[in-house]
């Protein structure tokens, strides 16, 4: 029997777009783990019959509804009086919570008002969850065996809730299927075109592996996900296919779960005990940026230089003139010079660079916005790219960017071209 979620976030400023609602990214994630399928998100504003309509289809739709958000102590928190009067709850005071707000208050040097004492009135039908990081306790109701639980839409108050609390529950409330994922990473190609390399790997697939796409700039994760009653068979099931896989999907795979193209670029420099520079014109440092959010990324990368004008690339990075002047900014020529510069210039073993129109505008019909060169060398040869991109300047600069790290990682690994 499959488990179905909802998500339910309540508040008006989530509506407005002045609270960006992280909750349910969250909790989708953790419920995942636990073979909990989210079948919907929904967010109503703070409007009474609006809540009580949301309550009542969240309901019907699934076993477990998770609601955030509206329990504060003012009158336009909405979420607990609204659910007391889903519930058909009378309301009272609740001697345990009322100990933990007021010791909650009391270890922070303040008074317990009276407005916060009665956020320790709860619903005669629920049961109390503790909330460790703030004074809003959570409720837990059961009814035709389907749950609902009321969260704080703090971020921080609700995660060690759902941890220490809900999670726990869930887990021994419903009987849970067993399931393992299994997350392969690719840049370098295209949606279409990587699920036309991969078809006949994908029809052959076990009828409990289930395989979705899941595309972003510049790459794409293949998510392999299998059901059933043990974890490690599941887990040596995936292990098997991936390994039918990687010689269709060779040499565009770089990873897996929780890598990243800048630390799997790290982790091959490291290993090689290379260093690595970069010059940039059109990623503006947003390559040396994504490098050095891996920690330990000093150990391999030297810097970069961003010679956004002519004259910083001459000046600098040792740019011709007259490649310049023939060829443009935006050229073969000038990446080329450009890699090696930054190479020579910083000392290091490799040097990177992009040159390129990010747009929106500054393109000709001989090089339209979206034009990007990209180079590598390392001292014996270098090596170009030229791609045509769109017109939308942070989507250019992204992918620019990803286009350089996956020519790094595929340089170290031998199979770049």
């Amino acid at each position: 029997m499959h488990i179905y979620a909802e998500l339910l976030t309540i508040g008006d400023e989530i509506l407005y777009g002045q609270t960006l609602d992280t909750n349910s990214h969250w909790m989708s994630g953790q419920l995942d783990e636990l073979g909990i399928k989210v079948i919907r998100k929904t967010t109503v504003g703070d409007v009474k019959s609006e809540m009580m309509q949301a309550f009542e289809e969240a309901e019907s739709r699934a076993h477990i509804t998770l609601i955030t958000g509206g329990l504060g102590p003012t009158s336009d928190d909405l979420t607990k009086p609204l659910l007391a009067e889903y519930f058909n709850s009378g309301m009272s005071m609740d001697e345990e919570a009322l100990a933990e707000v007021r010791h909650y208050f009391e270890s922070r040097g303040r008074q317990l008002t009276e407005l916060n004492r009665l956020q320790a009135m709860l619903p005669e039908k629920c049961t109390k969850i503790t909330n460790r990081n703030g004074t809003a306790p959570g409720m837990w109701f059961e009814r035709n065996g389907k749950i609902f639980v009321s969260m704080p839409g703090v971020p921080h108050e609700m995660r060690i809730m759902m941890e220490e609390s809900v999670l726990p529950k869930i887990r021994e409330y419903f009987h849970l299927p067993v399931i393992a994922h299994k997350m392969i990473k690719t840049a370098g190609i295209g949606e279409s075109f990587l699920a036309d390399k991969i078809k006949d790997w994908e029809d052959r697939l076990p009828e409990n592996i289930k395989l979705a796409y899941l595309p972003s700039p510049g790459q794409v994760k293949l998510r392999l996900t299998a059901a059933g009653t043990n974890k490690d068979a599941l887990r040596e099931a995936l292990e098997a296919e991936t390994e039918k896989l990687l010689p269709l999907a060779h040499p565009y795979v770089f990873g897996y779960g929780e890598e990243t193209l800048e630390t799997v670029v790290g982790k091959l420099l490291k290993e090689k005990g290379l260093t690595l520079s970069t010059a940039e014109s059109c990623t503006g440092g947003n390559i040396a940026h994504l490098i050095t959010t891996v920690p330990g990324s000093s150990a391999y990368f030297n810097g970069s230089i961003v010679a956004y004008q002519n004259e910083i690339k001459e000046k600098i990075l040792g740019v011709k003139k007259s490649t310049l002047e023939t060829h443009g900014a935006v050229s073969e020529a000038t990446i080329i010079e450009m890699a090696e510069g930054v190479r020579k210039v910083l000392g290091t073993d490799i040097g990177v660079a992009t040159s390129g129109i990010a747009g929106p505008d500054g393109g000709s019909a001989e090089k339209p916005v979206g034009t990007v060169w990209i180079a590598l060398s390392d001292g014996e040869r270098t090596t170009t790219r030229h791609f045509l991109m769109g017109k939308n300047r942070e989507w250019n600069i992204q992918l620019s960017s990803y286009a350089v790290l996956n020519m790094i990682q595929r340089f170290l690994r031998g199979t770049w071209s």
